[in-house]
């Protein structure tokens, strides 16, 4: 009984180890996109996986030659933006629906300035378990950088978060239909 006991801890044990270096690995993550349906479905049905960059990918600005050396490119300045308001929503913070995900409920803010969605900040999300803060705390920055860019819900489904991603698409949905124009 003894031999079981100290088997199962030393699995355990490992199994933990796994999950935390996969959860706290390095710094250096790729997102890698495959659609899982035909080109013609919507872009929420694409899949987002997080994993660690391979070891032969180059960090940016290095070569794998070491005889050829790699520059910055030199800064312009910026171009002078126009003052116009021309977004597609009104500005304003506006709180979505709260949406049941299996373990927890999802619920987002949309904050809107000059007409663009600038924003979104998690209400709610499933953290009682430490497996849903560890797979939501790289979820949610995935999540809110697309919405961002999408300008929408649009977004894709974050591999190991299906549930969170479905209830933020259909939360930030209803805030963003507070807000149009």
């Amino acid at each position: 009984m003894k031999k079981t006991t100290l088997s199962f801890s030393f699995i355990a044990a490992s199994v933990a180890y796994v999950a935390y270096l996969y959860f706290t690995g390095p710094a250096d993550v790729s997102l890698s996109a495959s659609s899982s349906t035909p080109a013609s479905s919507s872009p929420a049905a694409t899949v987002i996986a997080l994993a660690p960059a391979s070891a032969s990918q180059s960090p940016a600005g290095s070569s794998p030659d070491p005889t050829v050396s790699v520059s910055s490119p030199t800064s312009t300045p910026a171009p002078t933006p126009v003052s116009s308001p021309s977004g597609k929503y009104v500005d304003g913070t506006y709180t979505g629906d709260s949406e049941g995900a299996y373990y927890g409920t999802v619920q987002v803010e949309a904050v809107v300035q000059g007409g663009k969605l600038a924003a979104v900040n998690f209400l709610q999300y499933p953290s009682d378990r430490r497996t849903s803060q560890n797979i939501n705390n790289r979820a949610m920055a995935v999540l809110k950088s697309e919405a961002i860019q999408a300008q929408s819900a649009d977004v894709s489904i974050v591999s190991g978060a299906t549930d969170t991603s479905t209830a933020f698409q259909q939360s930030l949905t209803t805030a963003l239909a507070q807000a149009k124009a």
